[in-house]
């Protein structure tokens, strides 16, 4: 696949390739008229006009560059301008649906569990299952992003979901048969999540659309953890939990078909090569991305602050207990992170100019598990929750981070560099919430949490000074001499 995105899927263009950059006949200028050179008669010639683009603008091209029409004060930008493209709304409306059918699912499965065997343990199981294997399916599978079209992937991905959980809603289907599905449904989810992120490089391009693209649909995944739940018990209810099963059957379906009708079908960004298996292109690729210092520096600073920052929301119950704290509390202590993760990205997304979202990543990245420290006062409930906003408020770093990725990632690595991304980041969330569990055996809980915060930070500075060594030096010259914020690339 060439590296210029598609025109008719409204990919923007690098803002320096204009006409009067381009190599070409040296121009001069014609003669002033004369009595050996009259001026010829008729009207005066049109001034030239700037080439027509295709697709919409990229909103971080400085207007000078272009044309009369772009320049119109309707054009959308920000947010808007990423809902303007038709596939991104198929994409957008396929995620809201299949990441419904994920919670429902969730839930209802693990109290169906619970109903069947009365077993706290298998219970709780059924729901960490749902993050440890993506470990496998990100790293065993993470060949078919790229080896495949990326519309047939999500599609055949949506359709072995809404299949797995057609059989569980049936009686007979085993305990053990329900946990076995719950886990191939994990495993698949990395598969789909990282084909879908390189997608949107191809429908958005690699600029300011594509960083815009992934915030909303983060922003998506973020409420989802304020309202999915809440919708979901309110659901189980009304029906019992196969019936909330089989509705995320109906969402998966609805998923794959608004896949299948609103994308456009791109062929893969490489092939079956000889004699190269699936797990071995896909284990080829993941070497080859932690492999090169750049991008795995990067993938690390994705990685490492939620590993910290899940310490005080696996904690949150055992905290609340520990300063005496009701339920409602509990409530709030929990709901608190992701309302500064959504208020951050919503700000930064709209707020921001490119250049800005890029010179904040570094400071922001280092800085943003620091407020977890104020848990070392053993705060009440309204300051513990300040805390746990700002902290969330600091995750906004990705969103320039998103940008910086895409460029350092070669195309032909982009599904499985981006399927890997997701695998890592939801097994490392899995890591650090096991780790707190385990440190709160020993020590006090608000300790647990500001010493998350302390080693947190201590570990980003580090990463932060590797990424910074590796940053392109023509990436710094560029963000010192103008705010443009050129597209550029990393390798």
């Amino acid at each position: 696949m060439p590296r210029e995105t598609d025109p008719s899927a409204g990919g923007p263009r690098d803002a320096t390739d204009t006409p009067r950059d381009r190599p070409g006949p040296p121009r001069t200028a014609p003669p002033a008229p004369s009595a050996a050179h009259p001026a010829p008669a008729g009207p005066a010639p049109l001034p030239a006009t700037a080439p027509e683009r295709d697709g919409p603008p990229d909103p971080s091209e400085p207007l000078a560059l272009r044309g009369p029409a772009e320049r119109a004060p309707a054009a959308p930008r920000g947010y808007r301008a990423v809902f303007a493209l038709r596939e991104f709304r198929a994409v957008f409306a396929a995620h809201l649906l299949s990441l419904l059918g994920v919670v429902v699912s969730e839930l209802a499965l693990t109290v169906l569990v619970y109903d069947l065997t009365a077993s706290p343990l298998l219970s709780a199981l059924t729901f960490a299952l749902g993050m440890l294997p993506y470990l496998v399916g990100g790293t065993l599978l993470a060949g078919i992003a790229d080896r495949y079209p990326a519309r047939r992937v999500l599609v055949t991905c949506d359709l072995i979901c809404a299949g797995c959980v057609a059989v569980m809603v049936l009686p007979g289907t085993p305990v053990a048969g329900l946990l076995v599905l719950r886990c191939l449904v994990a495993a698949v989810s990395p598969v789909f999540t990282g084909t879908r992120m390189a997608a949107l490089t191809d429908i958005l391009g690699e600029g300011d659309l594509f960083v815009l693209g992934r915030s909303l649909l983060r922003i998506v995944s973020q409420s989802a953890l304020l309202a999915g739940f809440g919708a979901g018990g309110l659901l189980l209810a009304v029906v019992s939990p196969r019936g909330a099963i089989t509705i995320t059957v109906a969402t998966f379906l609805s998923s794959a078909a608004v896949l299948r009708l609103g994308t456009r079908d791109r062929p893969a960004r490489t092939g079956d090569g000889p004699g190269r298996t699936l797990l071995k292109e896909s284990l080829s690729g993941a070497r080859q991305v932690l492999g090169h210092r750049r991008i795995r520096g990067l993938m690390l600073l994705f990685w490492m602050p939620p590993m910290f920052a899940v310490a005080p929301e696996a904690l949150a119950a055992p905290y609340a207990d520990e300063i005496g704290a009701g339920s409602a509390a509990l409530g709030l202590l929990m709901c608190a992170m992701p309302v500064g993760c959504i208020a951050a990205e919503l700000y930064a997304g709209a707020g921001l100019s490119p250049r800005a979202r890029s010179l904040v990543v570094l400071p922001l990245a280092a800085a943003g598990l620091l407020p977890l420290l104020l848990y070392g006062l053993r705060p009440g409930v309204a300051l513990a929750a300040v805390a746990l906003v700002l902290a969330g408020a600091g995750s906004a770093y990705v969103i320039g981070l998103d940008r910086w990725f895409v460029e350092a990632v070669p195309v032909e690595l982009r599904g499985r560099a981006m399927t890997l991304l997701t695998a890592g980041l939801m097994t490392l969330q899995g890591v650090g919430m096991a780790l707190a569990g385990l440190a709160a055996e020993f020590f006090p809980v608000h300790r647990v949490v500001a010493g998350s915060g302390v080693l947190g930070t201590l570990c980003l500075l580090l990463l932060v000074a590797e990424v910074r060594r590796t940053a392109p030096a023509h990436r710094i010259r560029t963000e010192v001499r103008d705010g443009d914020d050129r597209h550029v690339t990393s390798r």
